[in-house]
């Protein structure tokens, strides 16, 4: 019978280069030989606590040598690893320790508070990172398993209700992580790869940490991001690879304006959300490095496209399916079967391949709702053209429906990103009596700009179609994130709502144009269609 483990990443690389230099943080550095012999001391640890095939361990720690050597530690005894966002509450965590059946939490000292108070309330032990494996004998290998079972339970971002757990398979995750490797991003051997993505979210676990010991090439930590350290840190450490998502983008292009020095970065990768086009040309113009958008979800481990150099590049898609991965456009109007669309044509991503997971945890009704005919519903909007580019227009819960027409965010931000006083912005549907729902711009004007909301709506009413400009714009401080640095669209709309009994009166004046005339009950060009309620799925990659 076959087996495998995602332990086999690092104990190959450990095999095939023990001197090469794994990980590096602060002015600690670990090689390969090192680390391997670390994880299994853990893994060793671990056992002596009951830890072996299955069992669920929880883990709740900031990028950190100590995370990895936990992770794959975990992987080592045969256990499945539950990947606990730092950001949480105790309540919040205590929901992920409980669902997940996990029999122990490994904490960070830094977060021991927060974790034990979680772990008390459920009745597990919760184990401090610092000092766990010391003084063990090292496991002799990694324990068997075998490829369909599960290695990580990942825990969606709960847009729509409480979050899922995702499993993905121990063939998953290294299949994603070789793909990712050899076709979607081509790391190099010699590459420093810029670990500022958390390691608790798939996009930083798989595609940069799995992904980078998959080929033994180097991993430098940041324990959180700060865009003006991140430009010291890659400088200091010769980083030629950074990942990160769109707003990560927008931070070190402000805070390159007062760096001495810029990284000579060989490549960028950019998941999470829609990288708006204009971040990727000023960002390209100022550091002179490529940026290589990709797509995916926690439930496709999470690759499932990237601009890749066989295909070539196109800003504004996120390229070509991976390896061995299918991504196609469906009717999103028809549930209950996959109906693809013509090329061209507007409609639900779908995927298939080695990289979707194998099912929501306990929750057999959600997993029947999104698997379908063998194919994954990813819930999001697209459109493939016919060179086999994918576009992401928006996520189906994001859809703005104004006066019947549709209006995709993802096409009002792209242009509102291009005015000057513009530095961050979120467009979202708000409640309208009229209307239905109505734009609403929120925007973080760029470093040192003063940025009117009339004048805005002026400028976007030139530039985009009469259902499209936003009607209503928001200036604020900042962008709420999620623990990957996604921009939280759902608190957003709760905050700026108008009360249900008097939506029409709550509009601000300041940025209210007179209406417009009346437009027709629907959209010619493409016609709103009732959807499903979409599953919750977490950050792209």
């Amino acid at each position: 019978m076959a087996t495998l483990s995602l332990a086999v990443l690092l104990a190959e690389s450990a095999r095939r280069r023990p001197d090469g230099l794994a990980v590096v943080e602060g002015d600690r550095r670990t090689d390969y030989a090192t680390l391997w012999q670390d994880a299994l001391r853990v893994a060793a640890d671990l056992r002596e606590r009951g830890v072996g095939p299955g069992t669920r361990v929880a883990l709740l720690a900031p990028n950190v040598t100590g995370f990895v050597t936990a992770y794959y530690g975990i992987l080592a005894a045969g256990g499945v690893v539950v990947p606990v966002p730092t950001l949480l509450g105790a309540r919040e965590i205590g929901y992920v320790l409980r669902h997940s059946g996990a029999r122990v939490l490994l904490r960070h000292d830094a977060l021991a508070d927060l974790g034990g108070a979680a772990a008390d309330e459920v009745g597990i032990p919760a184990v401090s990172l610092a000092g766990l494996g010391d003084g063990a004998e090292p496991l002799r290998t990694y324990v068997s398993r075998d490829p369909s079972d599960t290695a990580v339970v990942f825990y969606t971002s709960g847009t729509t209700g409480l979050p899922k757990g995702a499993l993905l398979t121990h063939l998953n995750l290294v299949m994603n992580a070789t793909t990712n490797a050899f076709d979607g991003n081509e790391i190099r051997r010699d590459d420093v790869v810029m670990g500022s993505l958390p390691l608790f979210h798939v996009y930083g676990q798989s595609v940069a940490m799995n992904t980078t010991f998959r080929l033994g090439t180097t991993l430098v930590l940041q324990p959180r991001f700060h865009a003006a350290e991140a430009i010291d840190l890659m400088v200091r450490e010769g980083a030629t690879i950074f990942m990160g998502v769109p707003t990560m983008y927008v931070q070190l292009l402000e805070a390159a304006k007062d760096a001495e020095r810029l990284p000579a970065l060989r490549d960028c990768v950019s998941g999470g959300a829609s990288l708006p086009v204009v971040v990727l040309e000023r960002f390209e113009e100022v550091f002179g490095t490529p940026i290589h958008e990709g797509y995916g979800l926690s439930e496709t481990s999470p690759t499932a496209t990237s601009n890749q150099r066989l295909f070539g590049r196109r800003a504004g898609t996120i390229g070509h399916p991976i390896w061995g991965v299918e991504v196609e456009i469906a009717n999103e109007a028809v549930p209950e079967r996959i109906e693809l669309r013509p090329t061209g044509e507007r409609g639900e991503v779908v995927v298939r391949g080695h990289n979707v997971f194998a099912g929501y945890l306990d929750d057999d009704d959600a997993t029947a709702a999104v698997m379908v005919d063998g194919w994954f519903r990813t819930g999001d909007i697209g459109v493939k053209d016919e060179e086999g580019f994918v576009r992401i227009v928006d996520r189906t819960k994001d859809l703005v429906i104004r006066g019947g027409f549709n209006v995709y965010p993802r096409d009002v931000e792209d242009v509102l990103s291009r005015h000057e006083a513009v530095g961050q912005v979120a467009v979202i549907g708000l409640p309208d009596e009229v209307q239905g729902e109505e734009v609403c711009a929120v925007v973080v004007p760029a470093d040192g700009a003063t940025l009117d909301p009339d004048e805005l709506v002026a400028w976007s009413r030139e530039r985009l179609g009469k259902h499209k400009y936003p009607r209503r714009v928001e200036v604020v401080d900042a962008l709420p994130l999620g623990p990957s640095m996604k921009v939280l669209k759902r608190e957003l709309r709760a905050r700026f709502s108008p009360p249900a009994a008097d939506a029409r009166s709550a509009a601000p004046a300041s940025a209210s144009p007179p209406a417009d005339p009346p437009v027709r009950p629907a959209d010619p060009e493409h016609p709103t269609t009732p959807t499903p309620d979409q599953p919750d799925h977490s950050q792209e990659a």
